[in-house]
């Protein structure tokens, strides 16, 4: 993630966009989730704020041939109305032309609390050659190795000018440009694990949430995602084969 309050009230941004309050999700089930039906955004609502400002531009998450599209711009975020915790989110996803920027944003909840732009969160970051970073947004969390993965610790921070990036584990793990990548996000607790395509990229505890919503970003590049399945974990003590 590049740099980049709420303006308005929840109630009116929802409402701009047609769509429901987020509600907390109770989830009694361990079976698969699918966040997207592969037909519309049933589920989700936007928040896109230069369309406050012209509303004749382009709405930058569509559907197309079955698959969920950022297409990069303008920026915003395509948040799902409800909030979740303890789960397993697989996303199956590839750059549809260049490679650029977008990321998964986990614990998501006061809009535009960064930069007038991006939600209370904490970002997995899908950006070309760095994907599997965590970014913080106005939440924090530990890794391993924190100075040598976030810099000198008198530079941490969650908010603007901060050293908010923590760099990933390991490199070369992306599929080439045009091949799909599946990203694996375990959030259990206040502990966030991420695997993409099968290997272990971060590791990360004591995230200061351990709730919320998921996004997924409109940052400059078209993104298109073929699955975005959920797997809730009802037992803590589970241990998730990731494939």
């Amino acid at each position: 993630m590049l740099m980049r309050k709420i303006v308005l009230p929840l109630a009116i941004v929802y409402g701009l966009f047609g769509c429901s309050t987020p509600a907390n999700n109770n989830i009694t089930t361990s079976e698969p989730i699918s966040l997207f039906n592969g037909k519309d955004l049933s589920g989700w609502h936007a928040d896109v704020p230069d369309l406050d400002k012209d509303s004749t531009l382009q709405f930058p998450f569509i559907v197309r041939n079955g698959l969920l599209v950022s297409l990069g711009t303008p920026g915003g975020h395509l948040i799902t109305d409800s909030s979740y915790s303890n789960y397993r989110l697989k996303a199956i996803y590839r750059f549809a032309g260049a490679p650029g920027n977008c990321g998964v944003l986990v614990h998501a909840s006061t809009p535009r609390a960064l930069y007038g732009m991006f939600p209370k969160s904490l970002e997995v970051q899908m950006m070309h050659e760095n994907a599997g970073d965590f970014w913080c947004i106005v939440e924090d969390i530990k890794v391993p190795e924190m100075e040598k993965r976030r810099g000198p610790k008198d530079n941490w921070g969650i908010t603007e000018g901060k050293e908010r990036r923590i760099i990933n584990l390991t490199d070369g793990t992306e599929k080439p440009l045009g091949e799909w990548n599946t990203m694996v996000i375990e959030c259990v607790d206040r502990s966030i694990r991420v695997w993409l395509n099968g290997v272990l990229v971060n590791d990360g505890y004591e995230c200061t949430a351990s709730s919320g919503q998921i996004a997924v970003q409109a940052e400059g590049s078209e993104v298109e995602f073929q699955k975005l399945l959920l797997t809730p974990i009802t037992e803590l003590s589970e241990v998730p084969t990731v494939e």
